[in-house]
């Protein structure tokens, strides 16, 4: 007789994994659990996002490292180090690719599906949000068609996200601005559109502020939190984008934040 997969053993073997920092396992746990019947917890929920986020952040990390002292060797003529390089890079890629495709695979043929919008829009936001973070992430590494390829895909789900989120969620609510934020870093970092993703991140702001006073105190801490991150964007990225565009981007960048 088959035995039965016991959901909570499973989440609480993630939450041990989550503290023990070991999060591949913490991963195997929540992929499991992703793939039973019915919608995740809220607790279920992060504990997934997190592991994941935390199994991709280190390779994401281990890649930008890689490809800085690859470019450093290449410019010393060390065709060697270079060739040694290349392949533990290339490594990692395909770390980072496996990981992606493994969450993006659950996101497309459980979460998504079994999240129903009428139910929980927060949910459905967080799910698409989600596979428009891990498709940049594919984009980030791939060439060529590949990157096309992810890159329409990110950018397909941060607008089907935002569209949902401006429709249905205030603007003052963490998961949209944190959806903005993604959405903007997106459009600059590969779509290589400074203005554009001034804009998205000028219009976050703007549409919170009015409404930031009557947030409970631990949703403000998170709003506030992310409205910062995105105002230091907009400082960053201002010297890329035209003067016109500067002068209005300069308005919302002067504001500050209690």
């Amino acid at each position: 007789m088959a035995s039965t997969f016991d959901r909570d053993h499973a989440v609480y073997v993630a939450k041990l994994a989550e503290q023990a920092e070991r999060y591949d396992e913490m991963v195997e746990e929540m992929k499991n659990v992703a793939k039973t019947v019915g919608e995740l917890t809220a607790d279920e929920k992060n504990l997934l996002s997190n592991g994941y986020k935390s199994v991709i952040g280190a390779r994401r990390s281990s890649w930008r490292i890689l490809s800085i002292l690859e470019q450093k060797e290449e410019s010393g003529g060390n065709e060697a180090n270079v060739k040694r390089i290349n392949e533990y890079r290339k490594k990692v890629e395909r770390e980072i690719s496996d990981t992606c495709t493994d969450i993006l695979s659950i996101l497309d043929e459980h979460l998504i599906p079994s999240c129903k919008p009428e139910h929980s829009i927060i949910t459905s936001v967080f799910y698409i949000k989600m596979k428009g973070d891990y498709y940049r992430y594919l984009a980030e590494i791939k060439t060529g068609d590949d990157r096309n390829e992810a890159a329409n895909e990110s950018l397909k789900a941060y607008e089907a996200a935002t569209r949902i989120a401006e429709a249905e969620l205030p603007s003052t609510d963490p998961i949209r601005l944190g959806l903005a934020l993604n959405h903007s870093v997106f459009c600059y970092e590969i779509l290589y559109l400074p203005e554009r993703a001034c804009h998205i991140t000028k219009k976050a702001i703007d549409e919170a502020i009015p409404g930031l006073d009557s947030l409970s105190q631990e949703t403000y801490k998170h709003s506030s939190h992310i409205l910062h991150l995105l105002q230091d964007n907009i400082t960053a990225w201002s010297p890329d984008i035209s003067e016109d565009a500067e002068g209005i981007i300069g308005k919302t960048a002067s504001l500050m934040f209690d």
